[in-house]
């Protein structure tokens, strides 16, 4: 597949993984893992792709050469699912020379031994060019875009940035998804915690001029490129995104559950243009994060156990701590029959947060819902939906009369709730 008239695709589709990395749920939609080469005077293969795929990607390659040897492997990041094949085409391209990092130079000895490719090594750094005819690509550092090693490059004549692992999501070519859905979900969980060398990168290619970005996950993208490069700014500088409440929760017998459906409920009649909530025990968190980092407030709830927090909550926040989380306003909810402290239990672990508010409301759920919770309830959905609350409900809300357990509320339109 050609992408303009010296760039072709040379990738494959890898629809057997179920894990991408080990930990992210792709077995619906698979991965792909792309490469290209430039056709110029001289020829220039653009990183290679994961090794149970070898021969496909060799064969693909092949038909792109036509006869012609490759004078150069460019290497723009030494994850293996895109550098496990730089020894086989070394073997068999023995001429050609590799272009990389220095720093992608001794991880290349880490995975292929020392001295590898030693006689053929043409390390690059920020700025350096390599001519390949009417092509010349320019080098540009992008450290931490989610390696230290990694480097983008540019090509004037086509104004296409090769962009290692940023632009790129989760799903294989040959699957119709949205973009940013899966985009969004592979950039918090994998480089979300770099947004400062995010940034850095942006700000290097926002002067280039573009009409192609080609990364090695994802597709080409060639059309509305402002649209991709705003998101990755907002998703970077930690922005908000969307207008709306994330809801993210953990329930042993049902109560808190029961706790988040209602303020789901009470969020849609109030005007919330948008409610995601995520059963933490259940659902895939990598969707959980994503929605954390997408919409401006969030409501966690959980039940108090052992002292502390339910453990997937805990698990959860140390993500969002280890990926960055901050500039958001949090809602809690907490649940504990005798001795309820999971909000104080949130408000720790959030600590590690930057620039973290949190709603005047807290609701506490003494065994089961009651008329207070139910206010306290009310109360913290109107904070988030910035209404001025009636009176009464403060007073409502330290009333403790005796719990009793309401029936489940019925599913309420425009709330996503997860079904993975």
């Amino acid at each position: 597949m050609h992408i303009t008239q010296d760039i072709a695709y040379i990738g494959v589709n890898d629809h057997d993984i179920d894990l991408f990395e080990g930990q992210y749920d792709v077995s619906e939609n698979g991965m792909a893992y792309n490469s290209y080469v430039i056709l110029d005077e001289s020829v220039a293969v653009m990183d290679t792709v994961d090794r149970n795929f070898t021969e496909q990607w060799l064969a693909n390659l092949d038909a792109a050469l036509d006869g012609r040897t490759p004078d150069y492997l460019v290497v723009h990041h030494m994850e293996p699912d895109h550098s496990s094949n730089i020894a086989v085409f070394a073997e068999k391209y023995p001429e050609a020379r590799i272009v990389a990092s220095p720093n992608a130079f001794k991880m290349m000895e880490n995975y292929f031994g020392s001295g590898f490719v030693a006689d053929r090594r043409m390390p690059v750094k920020e700025g350096a060019v390599l001519e390949l005819g009417s092509h010349t690509l320019q080098f540009i550092g992008a450290p931490l875009v989610h390696w230290p090693e990694v480097m983008f490059s540019y090509d004037a004549k086509d104004k296409a940035l090769f962009s290692a692992d940023a632009f790129g999501k989760f799903g294989a070519l040959d699957v119709d998804e949205d973009w940013a859905c899966e985009a969004r979900r592979y950039y918090f969980g994998i480089v979300g915690a770099f947004g400062a060398q995010v940034q850095k990168a942006l700000g290097k290619v926002g002067g280039l001029d573009l009409d192609i970005i080609c990364p090695l996950h994802g597709p080409v993208l060639s059309e509305n490129l402002g649209y991709y490069l705003d998101l990755y700014n907002t998703w970077s500088s930690y922005g908000v995104e969307s207008d709306g409440v994330a809801i993210c929760y953990t329930s042993v017998y049902g109560h808190t559950k029961q706790a988040v459906e209602e303020l789901a409920r009470m969020l849609v009649e109030k005007g919330c243009p948008k409610v995601a909530v995520s059963d933490l025990a259940r659902d895939d968190m990598a969707e959980a994060v994503e929605d954390a980092f997408r919409y401006g407030k969030v409501v966690l709830a959980t039940t108090t156990y052992n002292n502390g927090i339910f453990p997937f909550m805990a698990q959860f926040i140390e993500t969002l701590a280890e990926h960055k989380f901050q500039n958001r306003t949090i809602g809690l909810i907490e649940a504990g029959t005798w001795a309820p402290k999971a909000a104080k239990g949130m408000q720790d672990r959030l600590a590690a947060c930057a620039n973290i508010a949190y709603a005047n409301t807290t609701v506490t759920i003494k065994g089961s819902l009651d008329e207070a919770s139910r206010a306290q309830l009310e109360l913290l959905a109107d904070e988030l939906c910035g209404i001025e609350s009636d009176p009464q409900l403060k007073v409502d809300a330290v009333t403790q009369p005796t719990a009793h357990v309401a029936p489940d509320p019925e599913p309420v339109p425009g709330v996503r709730v997860q079904e993975r």
